[in-house]
């Protein structure tokens, strides 16, 4: 979702700015604050599915021998997160429209987005809409911001204490408590991240809904361009901060680059190096993501067939 927001949505806010036209109009006007706000929502989910999966890893009877997730549950969870996330952020379809501005100086006609629900819809729709628009600011606060830190602390509150009493009673220093821990510390690198970055965004909207008709529409429009801005940063270091975070993700990601470049030549050097490399991926994967140990093969006997 990093990725469709920097795709999609950063083009259309610099063509926007740079030529005081809204490209596609009427249609990026209600896509744009759509996607935003589902980037937010899948963030927001996602950090709170990560901070539960801690939480179960941390209070497994058997941590070090907790079998993989299957591909089915994950997908759904994903499914989950995406479609509640969108669902959620439909009201902003409704809310904004295009608007237009002629200049008193140059004459000249700009295009901008407005919060103003469209009359044409039905009543009850149009109540709605209207409903969200006045809660809107205290729904970003506490969903989409004290949410996921509040929740994330918390998980990583409790966690912390299970494995310290755990601690107390098993050897130190094993290379799953180290894979726990790391794994922990990409969790919190990312919620601060995210902490970061939403922070201007609720403090603008705090001040916004409070003191706009003291400021002027030019004041209005530079703090939606710098909340739209500190969400373009966050999705450009949320998948770099992952990639070197986490090292099986960083080292498949890697793997998948350069057998691209190389256009994957089977020659013999290339194709030991990749199993070796493989090999190493699969045993820092199993150990970083609680895949249970297999059992060594058995020995064969040595000797002659007679």
């Amino acid at each position: 979702w990093d990725f469709l927001i920097l795709f999609f949505c950063l083009p259309v806010v610099i063509f926007n700015e740079i030529t005081k036209k809204r490209l596609l109009g009427d249609v990026s006007c209600r896509i744009v604050p759509f996607m935003e706000v589902s980037s937010l929502g899948v963030t927001t989910f996602s950090l709170c599915a990560l901070g539960i999966d801690r939480f179960h890893a941390a209070t497994s009877p058997q941590a070090s021998a907790r079998p993989i997730e299957q591909c089915q549950s994950i997908i759904a969870k994903l499914a989950v997160i995406w479609v509640g996330s969108m669902t959620l952020s439909v009201p902003e379809i409704l809310l904004w429209q295009l608007a237009q501005d002629t200049s008193p100086v140059s004459g000249v006609v700009t295009e901008y987005c407005t919060m103003k629900p469209s009359s044409n819809l039905p009543e009850s729709v149009y109540s709605l809409v209207l409903t969200y628009q006045n809660a809107r600011m205290w729904w970003y606060f506490g969903c989409y911001f004290c949410l996921p830190i509040l929740f994330t602390v918390s998980c990583q509150l409790v966690t912390r204490r299970i494995s310290g009493t755990e601690k107390k009673t098993e050897c130190r220093g094993t290379k799953h408590s180290q894979c726990e821990s790391h794994l922990n510390c990409t969790i919190i690198g990312l919620t601060i991240i995210y902490g970061l970055c939403t922070t201007p965004e609720n403090v603008c909207n705090i001040v916004v809904a409070y003191m706009s008709p003291d400021m002027s529409k030019q004041t209005l429009d530079l703090l939606n361009l710098i909340n739209q801005f500190f969400l373009f940063f966050k999705c450009s270091v949320t998948p770099i901060l992952l990639l070197c975070l986490c090292r099986p993700l960083g080292q498949a990601f890697m793997d998948c680059c350069c057998c691209c470049c190389e256009g994957c030549s089977p020659d013999t050097a290339s194709s030991e190096g990749s199993a070796d490399s493989k090999l190493k991926t699969e045993m820092s994967s199993s150990i970083f993501f609680d895949k249970p140990r297999e059992s060594p093969p058995p020995l064969l006997a040595l000797g002659t067939p007679c």
